[in-house]
């Protein structure tokens, strides 16, 4: 069953690896690369801070706790801990790959892109007012598929390396916005008092 699983993973990855184009590769490695997202993630900071204001405090630490815990656990623990090599290491597969930028480091499953865009996301979804914002957190959300996909094209995360990590993203989301829920309407509460 195992051996089936993980023959599935590398047959997907191929299937999205070898549909690759000029501009597919341009997309994807732009995509992945931090520093141009970095900026795009200030702003984002930014303007979150003029639209919550004085509860920006709590907001951010947790929203930054929680991709920042999706970078840690899948960084400094998963990795390590199981030692995957990522695709472009695997020597079954790195001759088959189309690496438009190159490989990256030796061990992929979790995927921290996967995981912290994805926290990112449903942090937001969840904790940004529905109808008013929803062009932003479909952005966002859309961000996040865009840069788990990007890591597959590039050849450097597997299927399932990208699954896990969006599953662990998803969980810490969630957790910071439901802490995050729970806190504002007590601060509402304090201040009628």
């Amino acid at each position: 069953m195992l051996d089936s699983l993980k023959a599935l993973d590398r047959a997907a990855l191929l299937a999205v690896n070898r549909a690759h184009t000029p501009a597919l590769d341009a997309l994807m490695t732009l995509a992945s690369n931090r520093s141009v997202w970095f900026p795009a993630y200030a702003v984002l900071v930014g303007w979150l801070i003029y639209l919550f204001r004085r509860h920006a405090w709590v907001l951010l630490p947790l929203l930054l706790a929680a991709v920042g815990l999706a970078d840690s656990i899948t960084s400094r623990l998963f990795k390590p801990f199981f030692a995957r090599p990522r695709p472009c290491h695997d020597a079954r597969l790195a001759g088959l790959l189309h690496l438009p930028d190159g490989c990256g480091g030796q061990f992929g499953f979790l995927s921290s892109h996967a995981a912290n865009s994805v926290a990112l996301a449903v942090f937001l979804a969840l904790v940004l007012p529905r109808a008013r914002f929803r062009p932003l957190k479909w952005g966002v959300a859309a961000w996040a598929l865009l840069l788990s996909y990007s890591r597959m094209y590039l050849g450097a995360h597997y299927p399932t390396d990208v699954l896990g990590g969006a599953l662990v993203g998803t969980l810490l989301g969630w957790l910071a916005a439901l802490l995050f829920q729970h806190w504002r309407p007590q601060q509402h509460a304090n201040h009628r008092a």
